[in-house]
C-alpha cells in the first residue's frame, strides 16, 4: 500500500503528545484497518509509521512487529530489511528482546547492545548487523493473541526517556487498531474455513452419491467404501472423492452453492 500519511519533521519528543502528529498518526491507523486486504499489510504499513514517527536526525529507526495467533501462522512485518533480518534471526535463535518482551508481557530496553549479557548469540549477530540499542514494547491486546514491537537503532542509547514515553504511548493507541484489525482477520478466516468445508463436503457427498449408483447400496455403506479408499492409498477423504468424480465425469472444480 502507498504511504501518503503527511508526517511532520520526525522528532521523537513530539510525537507523543497531543496535536497534529498523534492525531494524524490515530485517523491513518483507523483507515489502514478498513483499506489493508490482510493481517500482514496491516502491519508493514504500521511497522513503516512508526519508523518514521519515531525517527530523528541521526538516529533512524527501524521497527519489526510481531504477531502470534492460536491456530495460526505467526505473522511478521517490519518497515525496512534490517528489521526483517533482525526479527528472523530472534525466530531461528529462539531468544532476544522482543521474544522475551512477548513471553513476559513488559518492556524490555537494551540501551547498549554490545554491553548487555542476556542474550549473546542474538546480540553478537545483531550487533555486526550494525544495531547499537533496542527497545521491545508487547501491545495490550483484548483478544486471546500476543503482539510485540520491535524497535532497532543504529545508536547505543538511542532511546532516551522521551523517546521511550512516545514510543509506550503509539504502542497503546496501535494496539487498538491491531484489535480490531484481528477481528477483521479473524471474520476473514472463519469465511474462508466455512467456504472450505462447504467444498469439502460438496465433493465428499457427490463422490457418495456415484458410489451409491455404481453399487446399488445405500448412503451409509457407500460412505464406508469412501473411508476404505482413503485408509488404504492414505490420502485424505476429500482427495479420494475427488479422484472419484473425476474419473466418472471429469470434473476437476466443484462448486458449492455457498455465497459470500
Amino acid at each position: 500500500m502507498s504511504q501518503d500519511f503527511e508526517i511532520r519533521e520526525p522528532t521523537v519528543g513530539s510525537v507523543g503528545r497531543t496535536g497534529a502528529g498523534l492525531h494524524d498518526f490515530v485517523l491513518h491507523l483507523q483507515d489502514l484497518v478498513l483499506a489493508s486486504s490482510d493481517l500482514r499489510e496491516f502491519l508493514t504499513d504500521t511497522a513503516t509509521i512508526f519508523a518514521v514517527q519515531l525517527s530523528q536526525p541521526g538516529n533512524h529507526l527501524s521497527c519489526g512487529i510481531t504477531v502470534v495467533r492460536q491456530k495460526r501462522p505467526v505473522a511478521d512485518a517490519s518497515s525496512d530489511t534490517r528489521a526483517r533480518t533482525l526479527n528472523e534471526l530472534q525466530k531461528s535463535v529462539g531468544d532476544g528482546p522482543g521474544l522475551t518482551a512477548l513471553r513476559t508481557e513488559t518492556m524490555v530496553h537494551v540501551p547498549d547492545l554490545e554491553a548487555d549479557r542476556r542474550w549473546p548469540k542474538y546480540n553478537q549477530t545483531a550487533g555486526e548487523a550494525g544495531i547499537g540499542s533496542i527497545l521491545a514494547l508487547p501491545m495490550r491486546l483484548q483478544t486471546s493473541a500476543q503482539a510485540v514491537v520491535n524497535l532497532y537503532s543504529p545508536t547505543t542509547h538511542g532511546f532516551p526517556h522521551h523517546g521511550i514515553d512516545a514510543a509506550v504511548e503509539l504502542t497503546g493507541i496501535a494496539a487498538k487498531a491491531l484489535d480490531l484489525a484481528l477481528n477483521i482477520a479473524q471474520l476473514r478466516d472463519a469465511r474462508d474455513d466455512l467456504s472450505a468445508a462447504l467444498k469439502s463436503r460438496t465433493v465428499i457427498d457427490t463422490a457418495i452419491g456415484a458410489i451409491m449408483a455404481q453399487n446399488r447400496c445405500n448412503r451409509d455403506a457407500a460412505f464406508q467404501i469412501l473411508v476404505k479408499a482413503s485408509s488404504y492409498r492414505n490420502i485424505k477423504l476429500k482427495e479420494v472423492a475427488a479422484i472419484i468424480i473425476s474419473g466418472i465425469g471429469g470434473e476437476r472444480e466443484f462448486p458449492t452453492t455457498y455465497d459470500e
